[in-house]
């Protein structure tokens, strides 16, 4: 506890001053210059303890914790900067429930809460989602498809999705796709997820890390470690998520 608190203090100083130095000078008041008529030495007191009007922070200790702020206020940019859903005003179900997994797909982990910590120490969790879309394409023609979300999100920019500009479809490079009209179905593996398209009972996936099988039949269950969740939209005729968590201990 007095560990946090000292941590907490030393936090509250480095984020008040800019510098080590500019620390010092808070700590010396008018008559100490005027005593001792030198600013640097006034300065090399505080630093040494024998003067000042609060709490004395070594110089290693103000300069160690305001680069490691530095560094967490960088990193949380570049993740902004990264998550193109990040600050995006969100209307749609189905754009939120995107935006939601967005990180954790993105990034290839789960986030964990405080709960899933104890967990966390010996289990590496991993989501792959799978979007399922139905609805009419550009020609009006009814299509299909199943999405990997994770690859789509590293070979393409979701900027145009997420601001409105563009409507996410399946296309002939995805996992799955079929196009009712012109009856042309397509089936492509990922590299996160293996079609198996020659199963009797309909199509599945298998997740490539570790080896279970998907199955998005909906009157089947969706397998080990794998929801099914239909997003209500009015953007789609139908749409549906499922989440795969990948769990290896470490």
């Amino acid at each position: 506890m007095e560990q946090e608190e000292g941590l907490k203090a030393l936090d509250n100083i480095v984020t008040q001053f800019n510098t080590y130095e500019d620390f010092l000078d808070s700590q010396i008041t008018t008559v100490d210059l005027y005593y001792l008529e030198d600013e640097t030495l006034a300065r090399q007191l505080v630093e040494l303890g024998y003067r000042g009007t609060g709490e004395r922070v070594k110089r290693e200790d103000f300069e160690a914790r305001k680069a490691a702020i530095e560094i967490s206020r960088l990193a949380e940019r570049a993740q902004q900067k990264t998550l193109t859903s990040a600050g995006k005003d969100l209307q749609d179900n189905f754009l939120m429930a995107l935006a939601m997994r967005e990180e954790d797909n993105r990034n290839g982990k789960l986030s964990l809460n405080q709960q899933q910590t104890d967990a966390a120490h010996t289990l590496k969790k991993q989501l792959a989602s799978v979007i399922f879309i139905r609805d009419r394409n550009s020609y009006g023609q009814e299509i299909s498809g199943y999405i990997d979300y994770a690859h789509r999100l590293k070979t393409e920019d979701f900027e145009v999705y997420f601001s409105g500009k563009k409507r996410l479809l399946p296309r002939t490079t995805d996992i799955s796709f079929y196009n009712w009209d012109a009856d042309i179905a397509v089936c492509n593996s990922s590299p996160n997820y293996q079609v198996i398209a020659d199963n009797p009972e309909g199509l599945l996936f298998r997740y490539k890390r570790d080896r279970k099988i998907l199955n998005v039949d909906p009157k089947a269950q969706p397998g080990d470690n794998s929801t099914r969740i239909p997003i209500p939209t009015e953007l789609y005729i139908q749409a549906v998520i499922f989440d795969h968590i990948s769990r290896r201990k470490t």
